[in-house]
């Protein structure tokens, strides 16, 4: 057997990267692909390695005859063409070393693991296509598969449905053909094609009309969801390839922890590190803004003014006491920008309060204890003497899930307007406690207390994080009006508004979905306490704090869930220095199941899972 690699192409969308160099000499983590993929073939024993260059042809031969360790024979064919012509032509003018063996055929910009390839060359088929499950991230030629692996249809972009798209596996790029279909099928076929449309085409067409025969002889190879690979088109995608393919498992922590979400592209990892609420919105309301869709993307947004008419009127507030953000992450930082004086705050907690203030204008209060627990009483302690002109109080408290129930948060409330401190109050998962009514988002409430903003993530407390909202209510309407001119008029989307519109007509199925919420929160909370190792603290949030307890670092155990059983969750060692902690949020049944099965095999034996 030998392979053949398709390696003309410029790789105009890698931008500089591929300004000098052919496509396949960019790195993923300091490698380069075409070396990668040499050295994956060269533990395979074939005869040969069939190179099909153009685009910085000498450049590329000379670096891969200075690899060492490299025993298979490599050989060349050039594309001179290759700035007029596509892969169908690189294909055509390798077609007599295609017909000498059996061939694995590659295409240069894939980066996939050894299970991959092992998985084609284990089928005792002697042609095969090599396809993965169609996800929204996949770019590219489908196909669909009928009984027996055959190929029903290849599905070009024209005819690209994206309500079929359960039906559609997208080609990997990686094929094994044996000589016989090669001779007897494909090369007439490929000759016949070029001869009619020419040679700027795409080498699958020719498969696309093969598959029509009645024995077309080659079936689809279907990947397995373990088996990872990416297809490297742009710097997106290389940015993404370098996260999937880490040289060791803290580096793809780091680097999935960096992305800040975007987990779309990661279709088999459990994301229980990003905080949402798993039961809601309803299939309901998402099918009213699915029908919706096309009006809201090209339709223009609101102004400011009507969108502070909105959340004041789901909130029950004067619009005049209530901003929308971009998330509450944009109302923080208008805040903060518009602060002066010494502003207090209780570690461990949300990073994104502590980060937005002058860290020398900064009071902190540690919270001491294993467990980061503390009440209103030992706020007022810690701060009675500190002389500071802003507290802010998240509740619950994150990473902790610390609450303050609602009759003590008042005797907060109190102390600060005694003491003229003005209070941020931040009740992003206060939904999520099983006190009812705790809100703080009230205008009664707010009149009162004018030195009190109330924060609030729609984000996290109602399940929609895509759409970025968050709100600020405060009486202080100098305070108000000065953040809605700081942040832009239009700093929410149409599908944000038009949620903002709906939301009212699904409040009962809001309350239903947290009481679904308590009652798994309350399950999970018992299946994690019985796995040995570990020890769950209490919650009224829609996450856990935990703490290791047989010896191994939170960074270990984050590692470890991530490489073994692709779950990825929250290493707490940066913001809690002493003792072994991690949080962990609170996600459907099933998804739960799986989390604390794997975090009890990894527990029960780090050596084995090492």
């Amino acid at each position: 057997m030998q392979a053949i690699i398709l390696a003309a192409g410029m790789g105009k969308r890698l931008k500089k990267l591929t300004s000098s160099n052919t496509k396949c000499m960019v790195k993923v983590n300091g490698v380069t692909l075409i070396e990668r993929l040499l050295r994956q073939l060269d533990k395979k024993d074939l005869k040969r390695i069939v190179i099909v260059t153009g685009y910085e042809r000498e450049k590329l031969k000379d670096y891969i005859s200075g690899l060492e360790g490299i025993s298979t024979p490599v050989q060349y064919i050039d594309n001179p063409d290759y700035a007029v012509t596509n892969n169908i032509y690189s294909l055509y003018l390798a077609r007599t070393a295609l017909a000498e063996d059996d061939t694995l055929l590659f295409e240069s910009d894939i980066i996939f693991e050894d299970s991959v390839l092992d998985c084609l060359l284990e089928d005792e088929r002697s042609t095969l296509a090599l396809v993965a499950k169609y996800q929204s991230w996949m770019d590219g030629t489908c196909l669909k598969i009928g009984p027996g692996d055959s190929i029903e249809e290849f599905v070009p972009k024209s005819r690209f449905r994206y309500d079929e798209t359960g039906e559609y596996f997208k080609t990997v790029n990686i094929y094994k053909f044996s000589v016989h279909f090669a001779v007897t099928h494909y090369l007439p076929f490929l000759e016949a094609y070029i001869k009619a449309l020419g040679n700027n085409e795409y080498y699958e067409q020719v498969l696309s009309v093969i598959t029509m025969l009645d024995n077309p002889e080659i079936f689809a190879k279907v990947l397995s969801p373990d088996c990872r690979w990416y297809e490297i088109d742009d710097l997106q995608d290389l940015d993404i390839a370098e996260s999937m393919f880490a040289r060791d498992s803290a580096q793809e922590v780091k680097l999935l922890e960096d992305r800040y979400g975007g987990f779309w592209r990661y279709p088999k990892m459990l994301d229980f590190c990003y905080l949402v609420n798993p039961f809601f919105p309803p299939a309901k309301m998402l099918d009213e803004m699915k029908a919706s869709f096309n009006t809201l993307l090209m339709q223009y947004p609101s102004g400011s003014r009507v969108i502070s008419l909105l959340a004041g009127k789901n909130f029950g507030v004067d619009m005049d006491h209530i901003v929308v953000g971009n998330g509450a992450a944009e109302l923080i930082k208008a805040y903060f920008e518009n602060l002066s004086g010494t502003a207090g705050f209780i570690r461990p907690t949300f990073e994104e309060y502590v980060n937005r203030y002058d860290p020398e204008k900064s009071v902190y209060f540690d919270v001491p204890g294993p467990d980061c627990t503390y009440g209103v009483s030992d706020i007022t302690a810690f701060f009675d003497n500190k002389n500071i002109d802003h507290l802010v109080v998240i509740n619950p408290d994150n990473p902790s899930g610390n609450y303050i129930p609602k009759k003590e948060m008042q005797k907060l409330v109190s102390w600060t307007k005694k003491k003229n401190i003005r209070l941020v109050i931040d009740e992003s998962f206060a939904d999520f406690a099983s006190e009812p009514d705790n809100s703080f988002i009230d205008e009664d409430f707010l009149d009162e207390n004018p030195h009190v903003a109330v924060v609030k993530s729609i984000s996290k407390s109602y399940g929609v994080p895509g759409l970025r909202l968050g709100v600020l209510a405060s009486a202080d309407t100098r305070l108000v009006s000065l953040l809605k001119k700081q942040i832009p008029i239009w700093n929410i989307n149409s599908f944000a508004e038009f949620y903002l519109q709906i939301e009212e007509k699904y409040a009962k199925d809001y309350i239903h979905a947290l009481e679904v919420f308590r009652t798994e929160r309350s399950r999970f909370f018992d299946l994690l306490s019985g796995i040995p190792g570990l020890r769950v603290i209490p919650s009224e949030a829609n996450y856990f704090m935990a703490q290791i307890t047989n010896g191994m670092t939170s960074q270990q155990v984050t590692e470890k869930l991530l490489a073994k059983h692709s779950i990825l969750i929250k290493d707490l060692s940066k913001k809690i220095r002493e003792g072994s902690y991690v949080r962990i949020a609170v996600r459907t049944k099933a998804d739960n199941d799986a989390l604390a099965e794997a975090l009890r095999l990894t527990l029960s034996s780090p050596e084995a899972e090492s």
